[in-house]
């Protein structure tokens, strides 16, 4: 199902279809910042589960957490000073951080590792939608291959330090062409289309910052 809306000006309505969709355990596919996304609510453990089976992936590296505002980092993940500047500079934008976790958010994700990546898009949709909900969204990019039914592998492993960049030709650019994956509830689409690219990935749960993924946000800076 597709529910167009215009970017700087979404209906209520959508939200709110949007939301319940969610809050139900469904999923939702909406634009980012960079390609498109497919989110569910963090406070729905069936959406969780949903969104893990769709993905196909069991690396957590590959869900990140969207928040409106760095003050909801505080509920999930552990954010010191220094830390909270370098997130505080980057974002909004294409940026996932990678925190370390606070005690209850493993379980609530359903996660085998203490950290979580974190960001904040710079593209209103998603925003408005945290608004809406009043809490984050977990989220996955979606891929093309998603359409296939076959087994996915396991393409990073728990000692893996970077993650792979993904395909170009395996990001959506148009919101229409997301609506045959299979167990996806709706499509928020702005008639615009994305650009097939992905967000740059900073390891923050050590000493030294790590880049695991090259993407649109530069680095360094």
């Amino acid at each position: 199902m597709i529910e167009y809306i215009v970017t700087n000006n979404i209906d209520d309505r959508s939200l709110a279809k949007a939301a319940h969709i969610l809050l139900n355990g469904g999923l939702v596919a909406l634009p980012t910042d960079t390609s498109w996304s497919i989110v569910c609510s963090l406070k729905s453990p069936t959406g969780i589960k949903n969104l893990r089976k769709l993905s196909g992936e069991r690396n957590e590296r590959h869900f990140t957490l969207l928040c409106s505002a760095i003050s909801q980092f505080s509920d999930l993940c552990s954010l010191d000073n220094s830390r909270f500047r370098l997130v505080k500079r980057l974002s909004p934008g294409p940026y996932v951080f990678i925190l370390k976790t606070l005690l209850g958010t493993e379980k609530a994700l359903d996660i085998r590792r203490p950290e979580a990546g974190v960001r904040i898009p710079n593209h209103p949709v998603p925003i408005a939608l945290i608004y809406t909900l009043q809490h984050p969204l977990y989220s996955i990019t979606a891929k093309k291959s998603m359409h296939k039914d076959i087994e996915f592998e396991e393409t990073a492993s728990e000692t893996d330090t970077e993650l792979p960049p993904i395909p170009e030709e395996d990001l959506f650019e148009g919101g229409w062409e997301l609506e045959d994956i299979s167990g996806l509830d709706l499509v928020l689409d702005d008639s615009e289309e994305r650009e097939r690219i992905f967000s740059t990935i900073l390891d923050l749960t050590g000493d030294e910052i790590k880049l695991l993924r090259k993407g649109a946000g530069e680095w360094p800076v």
